[in-house]
């Protein structure tokens, strides 16, 4: 645990503090588009592994890195709502743009920057051209891939570990060849007020951002207050049968104990015939009884997190997504989260 701030600098901060979230994918999306909202001092940092989809394709054939998880970050924090649609539309197939097809053009458009000024100040010309609130920042600037160790097994490349049953007790994950952490993404975290880390795919988004040689020692070190939002359901194959404190105990395995000072999780599952549609392809929500918390040494709130309204939109191009019907309640979520900063 790290000490707190001295009283004069939270109440200097209390009311726009520097906030800076570590993930990638939809539940970065979705905080984020709330904590924009709240203060202008937001920084994203995010994962650069991966390799489906859009992405895996312009990866493989120009040699670029990952833009997919920036782009969502980048529109998460746009003030620019033509520009948001436009690097979120995704190409359809037809006879004459079959290259094209599944393609977003925020992607497209992140690549091409990317080739001709580095990828660094391809996501700070995308920032302008999207007005953006806030500062998003890749975790690392080389081409790394993701590996699990699960056991004897070692599994390469988030898609193929997406699809992995992971058998052992205690996987781990790390990149390959070993990543040093962006220096701007260390000092963020450095001199940040709140360090949140966001809901999403466990051991593809989340573990892989805090994987760089440099994260987990700012995480150690900053005065920040740090807290993880754990997800709503379990991933089957992944975290089947789960509680929030495997959540915990699986993150401290990979960044240390005593890291985090708190976990806010959902306690109030959401309706039954939600639950049945995911029940049938494996997910269920994540045990939170209060027994399995002992041992933890970090604070651990529950509060009603699952949002009132069900997503069923799908985008018909977007096929190597399936859109989640139960999500974050974004903007309780953020005043949770704001309540935790300023209140030991």
């Amino acid at each position: 645990m790290t000490p707190s701030r001295s009283m004069s600098h939270r109440k200097r901060t209390a009311n726009h503090p520097k906030i800076v979230v570590l993930g990638g994918g939809t539940g970065s999306f979705t905080l984020l588009q709330s904590l924009k909202k709240v203060t202008p001092h937001v920084t994203a940092i995010v994962n650069m592994i991966d390799d489906g989809g859009s992405t895996g394709v312009l990866r493989d054939e120009y040699g670029v890195l990952p833009p997919g998880d920036v782009r969502q970050c980048l529109v998460a924090l746009s003030d620019e709502p033509e520009a948001r649609g436009l690097f979120n539309y995704r190409f359809g197939a037809g006879a004459q743009t079959e290259a094209l097809a599944g393609h977003s053009l925020g992607n497209l458009i992140l690549a091409g920057l990317q080739l001709r000024y580095g990828f660094a100040e391809a996501v700070r010309v995308a920032s302008r051209m999207l007005q953006v609130q806030g500062v998003v920042l890749p975790v690392t600037l080389g081409d790394h891939h993701l590996v699990l160790i699960d056991g004897t097994q070692k599994v390469t490349g988030q898609s193929n570990i997406g699809n992995y049953q992971i058998q052992g007790p205690t996987p781990r994950i790390l990149l390959e060849p070993k990543a040093k952490a962006n220096p701007e993404a260390v000092a963020a975290i450095q001199q940040a007020d709140l360090v949140v880390i966001a809901p999403g795919l466990f051991f593809g988004s989340i573990l892989p951002v805090l994987a760089p040689t440099g994260i987990g020692r700012a995480l150690q070190t900053t005065t920040a207050k740090k807290v993880m939002v754990t997800n709503l359901m379990t991933k089957p194959g992944h975290t089947d049968g789960w509680h929030v404190a495997d959540f915990v105990r699986t993150l401290e395995r990979h960044i240390g104990p005593g890291t985090i000072d708190c976990v806010l999780y959902n306690n109030v599952d959401p309706p039954d015939e939600l639950i049945e549609r995911y029940a049938a392809e494996g997910e269920r929500p994540v045990a939170h009884d209060a027994a399995r918390f002992a041992g933890l040494t970090v604070q651990a709130i529950g509060d009603d997190l699952v949002a009132g309204s069900v997503v069923h939109h799908q985008d018909p191009h977007d096929t190597a997504i399936r859109r989640t019907l139960i999500r974050h309640d974004s903007e309780r979520t953020v005043q949770l989260l704001l309540h935790i900063f300023r209140h030991d």
